[in-house]
């Protein structure tokens, strides 16, 4: 009797199992999804308005939550694992001005075959007296232009300028590889009368009135070059006259 009851009792327990593996999975996982779902409005809602909501069986949310709930909605910026800029303030503007004056593309020969590259020349000024000329390559073009505007940064010259028309003081001819670029002083409301490269380094200088004149090789950084050089050899007044040893008045006498 007591076999019997045994037999049956397995019996009944193996088809309990085998009715709840035959179960569908998303009504075993439906109270866990109703868990996770409850979790996650407790922690949007703030803890005292999720135990009002849920009940007392819901946990309030933790500060630490509730503090990564209001960087989410900021965008993700800050904290940790955000995507955005982590602890930087607000860089101030670059008073100086970017242009790109020549992108080609270079190739290296190797002993596998080429390497492809790209060189940028970028000039940079303010626009009242300093200027600065890069060159730089890169595998892209992005890279190569940030490289040769960092490089222009550091080898900024600064000019002298006439206070009221913003000229040159004397005419100058500079020379730089096969370039060669005159520059002449002109009257208050010439304006800049100058093409290509050097255009570009006159007006970042601060220069609105002046001829330019390429007079050897095309090239674009060499003609930058040689406006550059040009303007850093002109001398003021002052200078001149201190070189004499005499006055500005006794020069112009």
């Amino acid at each position: 009797m007591a076999t019997c009851t045994a037999v049956r009792l397995s019996a009944c327990t193996k088809a309990a199992v085998s009715q709840e593996a035959r179960r569908p999975v998303s009504a075993m996982r439906a109270p866990v999804a109703a868990r996770s779902i409850q979790q996650r409005d407790s922690v949007a809602m703030g803890g005292s308005a999720a135990v009002q909501a849920f009940g007392a069986s819901v946990a309030p949310a933790t500060g630490r939550a509730e503090r990564m709930v209001v960087l989410a909605r900021q965008g993700g910026q800050g904290g940790r694992g955000g995507r955005g800029r982590r602890g930087r303030r607000d860089e101030p503007e670059d008073e100086f001005e970017e242009r790109v004056v020549q992108v080609r593309r270079v190739t290296k020969v190797v002993k596998g075959g080429k390497q492809m590259a790209f060189s940028a020349v970028v000039v940079v000024g303010n626009g009242d007296g300093q200027v600065g000329i890069g060159c730089a390559k890169a595998k892209e073009v992005i890279n190569a232009v940030q490289k040769a505007s960092a490089q222009a940064r550091k080898e900024l010259v600064t000019i002298e300028l006439t206070k009221k028309s913003k000229s040159l003081t004397h005419r100058v001819q500079e020379r730089a590889g096969g370039a060669v670029v005159m520059l002449r002083p002109a009257a208050d409301g010439t304006g800049v009368i100058a093409g290509g490269a050097v255009r570009v380094v006159l007006e970042l200088a601060g220069v609105q009135n002046c001829f330019g004149k390429q007079l050897g090789s095309p090239n674009p950084l060499n003609n930058a070059r040689a406006t550059l050089a040009g303007l850093a050899a002109v001398r003021t007044f002052n200078e001149v006259a201190e070189d004499r040893g005499i006055t500005v008045e006794q020069m112009f006498a």
